[in-house]
Formats: structure tokens, C-alpha cells, sequence
């Protein structure tokens, strides 16, 4: 037996699978849940999951197995993962192993067995919060008497540990745009490059000046992982590309860019982490069933001033979804437009990044309509 016991006491038992330390060293991470029922392979490798333990609503998960080349990010930074039961998976189409193996593999603890469901009931009561996979319950309730209180992001920010190491660049037959990798998913890069789009990729600390040498036709500002407002420098970069060339955020990069144009972001209570959100496009009022997987939202209250008014709003809470410039080619959108996983209906965001970055600004408006 094994145990997740979260920061406030609380504890739910399981069986270890994985890769658990041969000690009695304790793996801490941020206990979500996500209520996607398909997927599994596409959330543990998304960037945007670092330092989390992800617990799957979903009762089985694994049964599709794993397939090698189809991760989001060449690193893993989860933590861990809870789930109810645990399928072989080696049978899928195109499977190259199982969950179980790839968690060894890549040194990730995992506890099935687990009463999720009754986890994820606790976590939307309680809110999100740390917790700890342990062997022995006692340790895991001496582990939070003792852990020092956390202040903040962890050093480095977790951003600068899912990014490249270094630039790259991806070859295409269309214009140059430039790609601000804050934890870059590679569904997104490969739905840049069916645009036919020239792809220059820097890592997250990279200045502008050296982004802007490359003479860049658009930026793109992907998703990533953590609290935005722990990231100051890169807002004030993304400041230095206002009113320069048409910027698309996404995920994170909405974030970060909100806060550059002078709005707040707050921390939800249990975040959004799914692949069935409705959003409602305010431009066409339509509705999209979205893939979501972020912990902060940006303040409404707080657009007054700032140029940026809202186009997307999420129906469940009526958070912001998505913020156009009114003056200024910027378009910023806080669901996952590439549908890894999820449902492939955002080519608006795609397309109007295509017009803007070609100076067409009425087709590029009409997109979104």
C-alpha cells in the first residue's frame, strides 16, 4: 500500500506503480484533476503540467498504451499521477509499450487503486493544493509538519525548466514567425507549420532584441506552466513587440500578455483541466466545446485601460477566454487551439494569425466572425 496525503492531512490510499525511490525520499507536487477521458499520453507530456501530480477522473486510464514520437515536449516535469485503474495497454494501435513501463522509465511515481473521483470531489471543495506520494502514511503526515512553508514559484520558475535549451528553427514555405517557447506543445509548432509558417523558436528568457533581429513577420507566445505574475521579465519583453507585429498568445502567452498590457491575473480555485469546456466566441456567438489544462485566469475588472477587450468567454464560469487589442494586431486566447487533446474546431485562431501576419487586417478580423 501507498499513500497521496495532501498538505492539509487529508490522505487517500493506493498501490505504487512506476518508478518509486528505493528510500523513503518523498515526491511533493501541485494534486490536480483532470476530467479528460481520453488523452493520458498527451497530459503527463504537456509542458504545462510541471511539478504537478495529476490525477485522472477518468476510472481507467493506459488502455490506448504508449506510443513513442507522440508526446507534447521531449521533457516530462510531472510529479506524478493517481489514478483508479491501471490498464495494460500494450494492445493499442501503434502502441510501443504501456503507461506503467513509461513511468519507469522516466522516473514518475504512480499510485492506482485510488478513489479519484472522491479525490477530485475534495479538491473542488478544498481547492487545489500540495501533496505528497509516500509509502508509509506516517511519513507522509511528518513530511507536512516539517516542509517549510513555499513561497511562491520554486526556483528557477518552472518556465525555464520547460523550455529549449536553445533556439531552433523549423523551415516552411510561408512567413517568418517568431515563437516565444514558454513550454511549447508540439501539436501547437505543427499547427503553425501546416500554415506553412517559417518557424524561429527561442527559449523563454530570450530578449526581444535578439528575437526581433531575425525580422519576424509574427510572434507567437505559446502555453506553458506556472504563475504567470512570477514571470515579470518576460512581460516586460512582450511589451517591447506591442504595436511592432501581430502577437498570438496561447495559454500562458495570454496571460503573459494581458499582464503586459497592464491587466492582473488571479489564481483559480481548482483550475481548468479537461478536454470538454464551452466557450462562447462573443464575436460570432458560437460556442466551442474546448481542451483546457491552467490554473489562472486574467481579471476582467482589471481590462479598464489596458487596449484589450474581451472576444471569448467560458460558460461554466464566465472567465476569460479570449482578448483582441483594439488597436493593435493582438490576438490572445486561453484554451488549447491545437486540440492535443480535444476537439480540432479553433482554426480561427490559426487563420487569423495567417491574415495578420500577411498585413490582410479585414480578413483577419472576419476570421474570428
Amino acid at each position: 500500500m501507498a499513500w497521496l496525503v495532501l498538505k492539509d492531512g487529508k490522505a487517500f490510499a493506493g498501490e505504487e506503480f512506476g518508478f518509486w525511490p528505493e528510500t523513503e525520499e518523498a515526491v511533493s507536487g501541485e494534486v490536480v484533476f483532470n476530467t479528460a477521458m481520453s488523452g493520458a499520453q498527451a497530459l503527463i507530456t504537456d509542458p504545462a503540467a510541471a511539478g504537478q501530480i495529476i490525477t485522472f477522473t477518468q476510472p481507467q486510464i493506459g488502455n490506448t498504451g504508449w506510443r513513442r514520437g507522440s508526446e507534447e515536449a521531449g521533457k516530462v516535469l510531472v510529479k506524478g499521477i493517481v489514478l483508479r485503474e491501471l490498464a495494460g495497454g500494450t494492445e493499442g494501435t501503434g502502441a510501443d509499450g504501456s503507461l506503467a513501463e513509461f513511468c519507469g522509465k522516466h522516473q514518475i511515481p504512480g499510485l492506482k487503486g485510488v478513489d479519484t473521483r472522491a479525490l477530485a470531489r475534495y479538491l473542488r471543495q478544498k481547492g487545489t493544493q500540495p501533496g505528497v506520494l509516500v509509502r508509509d502514511l506516517a511519513a507522509g503526515q511528518r513530511f507536512w509538519a516539517t516542509a517549510a512553508p513555499a513561497e511562491g514559484e520554486p526556483a528557477p520558475h518552472w518556465v525555464y525548466r520547460a523550455t529549449t535549451a536553445e533556439g531552433y528553427f523549423i523551415p516552411g514555405t510561408g512567413p517568418v514567425v517568431a515563437v516565444l517557447d514558454l513550454g511549447v506543445k508540439r501539436s501547437l509548432l505543427r499547427c503553425l507549420q501546416q500554415r506553412g509558417f517559417c518557424l524561429h523558436v527561442f527559449p523563454a528568457g530570450t530578449p526581444a532584441a535578439e528575437i526581433l533581429a531575425v525580422n519576424p513577420q509574427g510572434l507567437v507566445v505559446s502555453s506553458g506552466p506556472g504563475d504567470p505574475a512570477g514571470l515579470p521579465e518576460i512581460g516586460a519583453e512582450l511589451k517591447k513587440f506591442m504595436g511592432r507585429l501581430p502577437i498570438l498568445g496561447v495559454g500562458l502567452g495570454h496571460q503573459l500578455l494581458a499582464l503586459a498590457a497592464g491587466a492582473e491575473t488571479y489564481r483559480l480555485p481548482f483550475g481548468h483541466r479537461g478536454v470538454n469546456y464551452p466557450v462562447q466566441n462573443l464575436v460570432s456567438g458560437k460556442v466551442l466545446i474546448t481542451a483546457q489544462n491552467h490554473a489562472y485566469a486574467v481579471r476582467a475588472a482589471s481590462l479598464p485601460g489596458t487596449g484589450l477587450a474581451v472576444w471569448a468567454v467560458n460558460l461554466n464560469d464566465g472567465t476569460i477566454e479570449g482578448l483582441r487589442h483594439t488597436t493593435e494586431p493582438i490576438l490572445t486566447v486561453q484554451y488549447q487551439p491545437e486540440a492535443a487533446p480535444g476537439p480540432a474546431v479553433h482554426e480561427a485562431v490559426f487563420a487569423w494569425l495567417a491574415a495578420a501576419v500577411e498585413g490582410r487586417w479585414d480578413h483577419a478580423e472576419r476570421e474570428l466572425a
